[in-house]
């Protein structure tokens, strides 16, 4: 059969999915033609502000790599745009001067950010934030910029201004109206994700409107109605959408604000399409992802001349994380008169939900902190259900029912990708699913934000019942492989692997270099099972890491010497203000861990720097142990009931250098005053009378967590060697970059425990650690020694552009 000729006017989210549903149910139908105006394969255009923040590349969030095409014979034209519809003929033209014929044409254009026209909006240092471009130059000018103001407090400029923020840069957001995301939020949900945002270090100015952007060629600042100023470097406009129709108008197809289309997505031109951002339906646009792929099922099935459901329109949802802030909201969120509320407001654990009520029935609701409800909450909306049905539900969950178990077939498990209840458990009883990863390959469902895992598993165990395994549910280490960490250590093992390129080749990555991911991973695990023989691949390490110093937003780099238990003495204090004067440092810092860290040191004085500074590397960059914090102790403070600084120094001075999943802090204090704050620590230790009381799991960053006392032991060996199997079963046990306080609450304190309670297993871990002690020298001192490091890394390196900085 002769196949017809499908074209694809754009490779976005909306279109390629479309595009996956029409192979899926007609593999063989079309001959497929997708022209993108970007240079890239179709992405995951919601992930672009984890780019931005240094979560992950770019790389990572490609959703369909160029094999993908080439799998499915597809002919991707990228970086080439369609000029022209010719629709009387059935053919298009493109920027590059092809025609190419179609059957069927399907545009999904996407939409184009809004650009304030106010005066100076036309000079350096002004973007959007819509693509990987814009990405790009924000991550450029964050180099050698400081302040950043980003118009616009919706979702989209709030990402952008976290982004910002992590990349060194002060950040204003001006927003025009009196609450952040006042389209998803009500105004309780906002002000409580405003001051969250105040608290990680945004600056808002609300109830602002933009009149002018003033500076010379380059930005310079902003200007208010109200002829307040502030200064900015960069302006960020996230202002919003709008459909980009300026094709579809030009070639004659009828346009209003979108691409108009009935509830097939067909335009009013013949084998015409439109579908996702561009299109209107019934006089809405859409601009989050579930409906558009709604839009794009109900399409791929009318392509393909399948039965379908027509598109009555969506009841839009919002699921999201902002700068790791959860929050929902669901249809009606405002009211009126006529609708009652349903309200619970923790100040405390910062949590709030609102459910909207009209008539009885569940017309909206809004969750702030906690939003695990949120799919559920959307279902019952969806079909209007009565309040005492989410009510009964409720009790029933309390009495020990399950939440899955009480849906309906048809209510959403994954709002990102439409996947209902029935779909899952369709797919698990029919295609034998025993995993998470498998429904999430079989079914999209957890394809994009991943936030339905949990229940997507709750789904796999109610159905399998007694066959559910839970140890089975597996994560891959990346996108470049189907294998869970777990299983690539035992095929390590198991086949003698002994570099990374190796594991990748053997292992069959599906990549050739890997990723971002998985290549420090590798180098990692492959390290820590085999310290005394493994070579550390330097191509491996994130920039800190591989150059041994933070780099910062000019270039420059940090120098943080190592000063054990947090004590110095003058010949150090010297020796640093002599070497500050000599290479004009132009910021000398106290740190929170009690060292001397000197900003600003250019790279290729690195070397000199240190090798007169004659101290140690104080790792202030490496996923090792950073520091051990002490209190005076007992020697000085009235209240002190054992020697801290002794303890943490030797701590210190045993445990430095050692490679971690993640970074490690401790911290020694002599009394239960806490004056170290061992209870936020990774480790922390508190003397008491005649002993010491040992505190796992803490943490004191973005995701505060309190220690859990671990044990209680009488003296300072004892602290060593309990700590020494403890750090030692971290990492060995820990997924590369998790912290000890997540890897506490994935393992269980209490199975930690009962591990090191074993002494046999503490001395069969202590010497293990030992054994990777062993080998560990300071790599100040090796660059200093050695020309060939010096020419390679402090001369002549580059820093790949992908490659996201250590933590």
């Amino acid at each position: 059969m002769t196949k017809q000729k499908l074209v694809l006017i754009g490779n976005g989210m909306a279109g390629v999915r479309c595009i996956e549903e029409i192979i899926k149910l007609e593999p063989d139908m079309f001959e497929i033609a997708i022209f993108g105006s970007e240079p890239h394969p179709n992405y995951d255009r919601i992930q672009l502000s984890k780019v931005l923040q240094g979560d992950t590349s770019i790389k990572d969030i490609t959703i369909n790599d160029w094999e993908w095409y080439e799998k499915n014979q597809i002919l991707l034209y990228p970086g080439e745009t369609v000029v022209s519809i010719q629709a009387d003929e059935q053919f298009i033209i493109t920027s590059k001067g092809r025609q190419v014929q179609y059957d069927k044409l399907i545009i999904a254009t996407g939409s184009l950010p809004i650009m304030l026209p106010i005066p100076g909006a036309d000079k350096e240092g002004i973007t959007a934030f819509r693509d990987i471009k814009d990405c790009e130059k924000m991550l450029e000018y964050s180099k050698s910029h400081k302040k950043a103001a980003v118009i616009g407090g919706g979702l989209l400029g709030l990402e952008a201004a976290r982004g910002l923020l992590n990349l060194g840069m002060e950040v204003s957001v001006i927003h025009l109206g009196d609450c952040l995301m006042e389209r998803q939020l009500d105004k309780t949900a906002g002000q409580m994700l405003q001051k969250e945002l105040e608290q990680q270090g945004m600056n808002f100015y609300l109830e602002k409107q933009t009149k002018e952007i003033f500076g010379g060629e380059k930005v310079e600042g902003l200007r208010f109605s109200d002829g307040e100023e502030i200064a900015a470097d960069l302006v960020v406009m996230a202002v919003g959408i709008r459909p980009n129709i300026q094709l579809a108008k030009d070639s004659g197809i009828p346009v209003n604000r979108g691409i108009l289309v009935n509830d097939w997505l067909e335009t009013e031109v013949p084998n015409v399409y439109a579908v996702g951002e561009c299109a209107e339906h019934r006089e809405i646009v859409y601009g989050l992802v579930a409906p558009l792929y709604e839009q794009g099922k109900v399409l791929a099935k009318r392509i393909c001349g399948q039965e379908a459901s027509p598109y009555t329109g969506s009841t839009v949802s919002t699921k999201l994380k902002v700068s790791g802030v959860d929050v929902f909201s669901a249809g009606d969120i405002f009211g009126n008169e006529q609708v009652k509320t349903m309200m619970a407001y923790d100040d405390y654990s910062r949590t709030y939900k609102k459910i909207l009520i009209k008539d009885g029935k569940m017309i909206g609701a809004v969750l702030f902190g906690d939003t695990s409800e949120g799919n559920r909450l959307l279902a019952l909306i969806k079909k209007g259900a009565d309040i005492l049905e989410y009510t009964e539900s409720g009790k029933s969950e309390q009495t020990g029912g399950s939440l899955v178990a009480s849906m309906a077939d048809e209510e959403i498990i994954c709002g990102c990708n439409g996947v209902t209840k029935g779909a899952i458990v369709n797919a698990i009883q029919t295609q034998g699913l025993t995993t998470v990863e498998q429904v999430k390959g079989c079914t999209s469902a957890s394809r994009s934000c991943g936030g339905c895992k949990s229940l997507v598993a709750d789904l796999l165990e109610y159905t399998l019942g007694d066959q559910y395994n839970s140890t089975e549910q597996k994560e891959p280490i990346c996108s470049c492989t189907t294998l869970s960490r777990d299983e690539v250590i035992q095929e390590i093992r198991d086949k003698g692997l002994t570099h990374t390129r190796e594991v990748m080749n053997v292992l069959g990555w599906e990549t050739e270099d890997g990723c971002s991911k998985c290549r420090p991973a590798l180098n990692y695990y492959l390290g820590m099972m085999n310290p005394v023989r493994y070579k550390d691949e330097r191509d491996s390490r994130f920039v800190n890491e591989r150059l041994h110093a933070n780099i910062q937003k000019d270039g420059t780099y940090s120098v943080v010497p190592r000063m054990y238990g947090g004590v110095t003495n003058v010949d150090e204090l010297r020796r640093i203000a002599d070497v500050a004067e000599k290479y004009d440092v132009p910021l000398i810092k106290l740190t929170g861990g009690q060292r001397i860290d000197l900003v600003g040191v250019k790279k290729e004085d690195l070397p000199k720097v240190w090798s007169e500074l004659d101290m140690p590397s104080g790792y202030a960059y490496g996923k090792s142990l950073r520091t051990v914090k002490t209190c005076v102790g007992e020697s000085f403070c009235r209240f002190g009931t054992q020697d801290s600084i002794t303890m943490g120094i030797r701590m210190e001075k045993k445990f430095e250098r050692i490679s971690t999943p993640h970074k490690v802090k401790m911290a020694v204090s002599a009394c239960p005053r806490n004056c170290a704050e061992s209870g936020i620590k990774d480790l922390g230790v508190v003397g008491v009378d005649g002993a010491w009381e040992i505190y796992v799991g803490g943490n004191g960053g973005t995701h505060l967590r309190a220690g859990d006392l671990f044990c209680k032991v009488k003296t300072q060996e004892e602290v060593l060697e309990m700590t020494g199997a403890y750090l030692q079963y971290y990492r060995e046990t820990a997924h590369y970059l998790e912290r000890t306080s997540k890897w506490v609450e994935r393992l269980g304190l209490d199975h930690i425990k009962s591990v090191l309670a074993d002494k046999e297993t503490r001395d069969s871990l202590n010497e293990r650690l030992d054994e990777a002690l062993s080998v560990l020298n300071d790599p100040w001192q090796e660059a200093i020694k050695s020309g060939e490091i010096q020419r390679e890394l402090y001369e002549t390196v580059k820093v790949p552009v992908d490659m996201k900085r250590g933590g």
